[in-house]
C-alpha cells in the first residue's frame, strides 16, 4: 500500500482544492522516495533525485520537506493526533492503558481507512533506522516530542492516577512496545506480507505487554 496523507484536516473539515494538490504531491514525494531509496539506497538518493522523480523542482522539494529523512516520517502527527483525540474522548470506566490502546486501533489512515502501520513505507523507514545515523536521530527526536506531548496530556486526563513521571513511564512502555513488537514482525515473512495477521498480532503483543499497567 503507497503512502497517502488525509484528505479531511484533523476537525474532519474537508480539505480545499490547493490542500489536496498538496497532499497530491507530498504523496508523490514520498512514493517517489520508498521506490529510490530502495533501489539505490538512502545515501545514493539524492533530494534532486526525488524532486525529478516526482517531477518538480529541486527548490519545490523544500516547500514539502525540510530534507530527506523527513519523507520517512510522514504520518508523525496523525499518529499523535490519534493519541490526543483518545485522551479527549474519555468513556466511562477507561483505565490510562486503555486510552493509548483504543489509540493504536483507531490511528486514521488514509481517506478514513485504518492505518497500515505495516506498509512498505514503515519497513524502509524501520529499516533505515537500524543503518542510517541521520535517520536514527531523527526518529529519536519525533518520538521524544511525540511521547512529551501524549504523556502531558494523559497525566491531565488522569491527574489522580498519574503524575508527570508515571505518565511519561506509561506512555514510554506504550511506545517501545509498539516499535519492538514491529521490530519483529516485519523480520518475519510470514507475517510482514499478511498486513491483517501483522496488525493482529501488533495490537496483541502491546496489550500483553502493557497489562501491569491495568
Amino acid at each position: 500500500m503507497r503512502y497517502a496523507d488525509r484528505m479531511s484536516s484533523p476537525t474532519g473539515v474537508p480539505r480545499t482544492l490547493r490542500d489536496r494538490k498538496r497532499d497530491r504531491t507530498r504523496t508523490t514525494l514520498v512514493d517517489a522516495a520508498v521506490e529510490l531509496f530502495e533501489r539505490n539506497g538512502y545515501h545514493g538518493t539524492t533530494i534532486a533525485d526525488i524532486a525529478a522523480a516526482a517531477d518538480i523542482g529541486t527548490r519545490t522539494f523544500f516547500g514539502y520537506f525540510a530534507g530527506k529523512e523527513e519523507l520517512l516520517f510522514p504520518d508523525t502527527d496523525g499518529r499523535v493526533d490519534a493519541a490526543l483525540a483518545a485522551i479527549a474522548d474519555l468513556e466511562p470506566g477507561d483505565r490510562p492503558v486503555d486510552v493509548l490502546l483504543r489509540a493504536l486501533r483507531d490511528v486514521a489512515g488514509p481517506e478514513g481507512q485504518p492505518d497500515d502501520m505495516v506498509n512498505r513505507l514503515t519497513a524502509l523507514r524501520l529499516r533505515l533506522i537500524r543503518t542510517v545515523p541521520a535517520v536514527g536521530g531523527r526518529a529519536l527526536q519525533i518520538q521524544f516530542d511525540a511521547q512529551r506531548d501524549i504523556a502531558k496530556h494523559l497525566q491531565q486526563a488522569f491527574p489522580e492516577e498519574l503524575d508527570e513521571v508515571t505518565a511519561a513511564a506509561l506512555v514510554g512502555a506504550f511506545v517501545g512496545a509498539v516499535d519492538g513488537a514491529l521490530q519483529v514482525l516485519l523480520d518475519n515473512p510470514s507475517v510482514s506480507d499478511d498486513p491483517d495477521q501483522l496488525r493482529h498480532q501488533l495490537h496483541h503483543a502491546t496489550d500483553i505487554a502493557l497489562r501491569p499497567w491495568r
